[in-house]
């Protein structure tokens, strides 16, 4: 029987070399964290060299980090909605790319923004484009399960509602192979409240209606700047936006939230290790 477990994180730096990122990690309490296995700003980057990849796994050994409780990141430029043709196969290739990087390092894990619209053509076309894009990376590479995180739904970011992420999912050839990345922001962001027991409760209920709580691989732990429904994508430290701490309460305490990585994305990262022992003593 799989222990109930809670997997607090951070988003790290891999600056030097994603080899140091577990031991960043380690630095700050985390049990689990996320990184870019390449500059988010690039649509490509050179392979990773043996040596580092070898480091990579030693370090994660050392530091009793397991593969499934790390997230990769992908790149920013990637958007599987694009209406031009041309663009929309560079983000797969790079999907494509960065799924082999998540091989290499044996992560299990690679969230990925939906995609955007660009307001030139409808949702339902940019849904459908994404899944379409999906299914080609998925047929190229092997294993690695894709995270589609909820957009705020700021401009034509697709993903922002449940029902999106649902038409995305149902479209998908090989279903074990996608998932998805809930971020806190994001929700209330888009109109979602769970700021009491009684909205928390309704929120996750909703979500397993509509898209399966089998899907749900992970989440981002963000305050707001931004307040509900605003559609503002604009990350606050935990207990100092929006939101609160009460939210994040909730989270720590809900075993349907075990065993899957939680990882913060908030704007000060000074505050990292504080935010995950205040975020443990919630238990």
């Amino acid at each position: 029987m799989v222990p109930k477990v809670k997997f607090v994180g951070a988003h790290i730096s891999a600056q030097g070399g994603v080899s140091q990122a577990p031991e960043n990690a380690w630095k700050i309490g985390a049990r689990a964290f996320a990184l870019f296995t390449k500059n988010q700003r690039r649509w490509f980057s050179e392979p990773y060299r043996e040596e580092e990849v070898r480091a990579f796994k030693k370090n994660l050994e050392k530091r009793n980090f397991l593969p499934g409780n790390i997230l990769a990141h992908a790149s920013y430029l990637i958007n599987l909605a694009n209406p031009d043709s041309d663009k929309r196969k560079l983000s797969i290739n790079s999907l494509i790319d960065e799924c082999r990087r998540c091989e290499l390092l044996g992560i299990e894990n690679l969230v990925v923004h939906p995609g955007s619209h660009l307001k030139k053509i409808s949702e339902r076309e940019g849904l459908d484009y994404i899944a379409d894009s999906l299914n080609q990376v998925i047929t190229a590479t092997n294993e690695i399960r894709i995270l589609l995180e909820n957009t705020a739904g700021q401009g034509g970011n697709l993903g922002h509602r449940f029902e999106q992420l649902h038409h995305i999912i149902s479209r998908i050839s090989s279903q074990e192979r996608v998932g998805v990345c809930l971020d806190t922001c994001h929700l209330f962001a888009a109109g979602y409240d769970f700021l009491n027991g009684e909205k928390y409760e309704a929120l996750f209920t909703s979500f397993d209606e509509i898209v399966g709580m089998k899907y749900l691989g992970g989440m981002h732990l963000n305050d707001s700047k931004g307040n509900l429904g605003s559609f503002v994508d604009r990350h606050e430290s935990l207990g100092k936006g929006k939101i609160g701490w009460e939210p994040f309460r909730f989270i720590m305490k809900d075993h349907r939230l075990d065993n899957i990585p939680l990882i913060l994305e908030t704007v000060n990262p000074d505050l990292w290790k504080e935010e995950i022992a205040i975020l443990y003593d919630f238990q």
